[in-house]
């Protein structure tokens, strides 16, 4: 038997007590479901078994940094007052931590019957309301004593056992310590790379699945892969009548369906003869609400720029974002996809080869560039772009991408630079990139669709001075200067022998604030977009409630193109067009359509509610039987068809 070498007994000592308390959490959840998991002896042979598993990988974690400790430490120092007062104080901090982790998991599980999954994640993003929901509906003060007296107590009996006195009385030599410390850190790099969180769900009961998990395993694997299974936690109707409904939904007179029946892979028709093939650049603007503009009610003239675009192009008056975040907005835009619970797939692991509206530009000849002013390493934009056959054009600084640098990526130099923050450089400089990146394409003879994301409209509002009048630090100036910086960047456009044949679209990725006293606010994801200098295109207001996702598919309806297409988006001015939009948090799912505003959570749970836009009123009213299976429809196809691999390109 291996002996354990005595200096590293507190940290052994540990992984006893923490898989000991954790077969202990387990065997309590089990029995407050034990009917539900409809256990016989195999399974809970497997239960414990995977559940062992994962909880040692629990404790190889919580032990690392400790294991580092006790290789570096000299051994002079191993009786010193400092080691005993880091050993006794890290000890009983982990324990406490430990303490209120499994104390949190049975809350966790008595709302949701599941170990720790991205809600929990989502948690941490409302630290506040949490906080102040746990203390009503708990004791705090006794809570957090109680746990501060059951840790003292672990202590003092792991020193009445002499765990820590073994621990300073060692002596192990450098090179003994070194062994067991490769040991025990190869042990969590096994894990990382070997086991995942989705092996416990290798069963058809949802119950041991979540019983086989460790909950500080799942939830760092839920942060890590930024998603909330739909089909466990949501309203779920048969796959094919899903199917059968969505198809039903996309379906217009332009419209041929090429895939099998769980699939929405289709042919949309054109007029051929009349196809226009001009460049395309989409600005995206940061944080950018509808209500900042004129057109929507604005007084404080922020955006002259545009404004008066907005009477030269087509708007769409009626456009709603999918989320809150830039990668969400990313996510409507790219893949023209309803959002699905947890992040932007543009945040996920298996993202790259997807079918995009950069597909159907490459089908059509166009090179595909994104363009960011910051680093595109943040939020995985980059890997995502590139993974999708993006060219990268960032301000980054040699950032690795999953170990190696993405072939296709520019770096903006330094001599290109007039101002930068901390979200990176100022839009002026970021559409300069954009102007010489179309003149270099324009004199080799290439169509271009380019994505530009810019960050100058977020905090901390600040921009190059003498360019407009408000002073920085704050977001009117934000808006001020992000609207001029528009506007330098169509005078240069205009002088350029590309500009005839180029379309310019402006479109937000999301509203500058998503607050509000309802849990989806609609107001709050009202957004603006413009298409400008499109070919043979009045100027027009669109007022069909719609969603990020149809704009592509509208814009290649004015472009008069065939393509193939796997997107959700729907071309608004279709006769069959029914106006509707969708719009998530992290959680919370929303279908609009008309007046009446579906809302799907977790537990199964749907809210049915009459908004009033001219007022910004919510009402919850009785359940809209049919608007609910077509929001499960779009939301719980478009989960599966991600997860199935049905988005891949085709």
């Amino acid at each position: 038997m291996l002996r354990v070498p005595n200096r590293y007994s507190v940290l052994f000592g540990f992984w006893k007590l923490f898989i000991a308390l954790s077969f202990l959490v387990r065997t309590v959840l089990l029995i407050m479901c034990w009917k539900s998991a409809a256990t016989s002896v195999g399974s809970l042979f497997s239960i414990y078994f995977k559940g062992f598993v994962f909880d040692l990988g629990v404790a190889s974690f919580f032990t690392v940094l400790y294991a580092i400790y006790l290789l570096l430490i000299p051994q002079r120092w191993n009786q010193s007052r400092i080691n005993k007062t880091v050993t006794y104080v890290g000890f009983f901090l982990t324990v406490l931590i430990v303490m209120f982790s499994f104390f949190a998991e049975f809350t966790f599980w008595g709302e949701f019957e599941s170990r720790f999954n991205f809600i929990a994640v989502d948690y941490l993003v409302y630290t506040f309301e949490v906080v102040n929901n746990i203390n009503q509906s708990y004791p705090l003060p006794y809570l957090i004593g109680g746990m501060v007296l059951v840790t003292s107590l672990i202590t003092w009996w792991f020193y009445k056992r002499g765990i820590f006195a073994a621990s300073f009385n060692s002596a192990m030599t450098f090179r003994s310590r070194a062994i067991a410390t490769v040991v025990l850190l190869l042990i969590p790099v096994f894990y990382i790379f070997n086991i995942k969180n989705n092996w416990a769900e290798k069963t058809d009961n949802r119950y041991r699945a979540e019983l086989s998990k460790a909950g500080i395993y799942s939830f760092f694997s839920a942060f890590k892969n930024n998603e909330l299974s739909y089909s466990e936690f949501y309203k779920k109707d048969p796959d094919a009548e899903v199917f059968a409904r969505m198809r039903n939904l996309l379906t217009d007179s332009s419209t041929r369906f090429l895939g099998n029946d769980s699939e929405i892979y289709r042919q949309i028709t054109g007029n051929d003869t009349l196809v226009a093939r001009p460049n395309v650049i989409m600005i995206t603007i940061e944080s950018f609400s509808a209500d900042f503009m004129t057109r929507f009610g604005n007084t404080q003239g922020l955006t002259p720029v545009l404004d008066s675009l907005s009477k030269q192009s087509i708007l769409f008056t009626n456009m709603y974002a999918t989320g809150t975040r830039t990668v969400r907005g990313m996510e409507a835009l790219t893949l023209a996809v309803p959002p699905t619970p947890g992040s932007s797939i543009v945040r996920r692991d298996d993202n790259a080869n997807l079918f995009t509206v950069g597909s159907i530009f490459k089908n059509a000849g166009y090179k595909r560039t994104f363009f960011y002013g910051g680093d595109g390493y943040f939020d995985n934009m980059n890997q995502f772009f590139s993974g999708n056959g993006f060219d990268i054009v960032d301000r980054g600084r040699k950032i690795m991408i999953k170990d190696k640098l993405a072939t296709n990526r520019t770096f903006i130099a330094d001599k290109d630079v007039q101002f930068e923050n901390a979200w990176g450089i100022c839009d002026e400089d970021i559409y300069k990139a954009v102007i010489r990146d179309a003149d270099s394409n324009y004199n080799e003879g290439k169509k271009f669709f380019n994505f530009v994301m810019t960050t100058s409209n977020h905090r901390p509002y600040t921009y190059p001075a003498n360019k407009i009048s408000i002073p920085q630090g704050s977001r009117e100036g934000a808006v001020r200067y992000t609207d001029f910086a528009i506007g330098k960047l169509l005078e240069e456009a205009k002088t350029k022998p590309w500009f005839a044949n180029t379309v310019f679209i402006f479109v937000a990725d999301h509203c500058a604030s998503s607050a509000g006293k309802n849990e989806i606010n609609v107001s709050k994801y009202h957004i603006p977009c413009l298409v400008y200098n499109l070919p043979n295109a009045k100027p027009v207001e669109l007022s069909p409630v719609c969603s990020q996702i149809d704009l592509y598919p509208t814009l290649f309806n004015y472009l008069d193109w065939s393509y193939k297409s796997n997107l959700f988006g729907e071309n608004i001015n279709a006769a069959k067009y029914q106006p509707r939009a969708l719009m998530g948090t992290y959680q919370k799912l929303g279908y609009l359509k008309n007046d009446t505003l579906i809302v799907l959570g977790p537990q199964q749970k749907a809210d049915c509610y009459f908004y009033k836009q001219q007022s910004d009123e919510q009402k919850q009213v009785p359940m809209n039987d049919r608007l609910l299976h077509e929001a499960i429809a779009n939301y719980q196809s478009a989960y599966q068809l991600y997860k199935n691999g049905g988005m891949r390109e085709k």
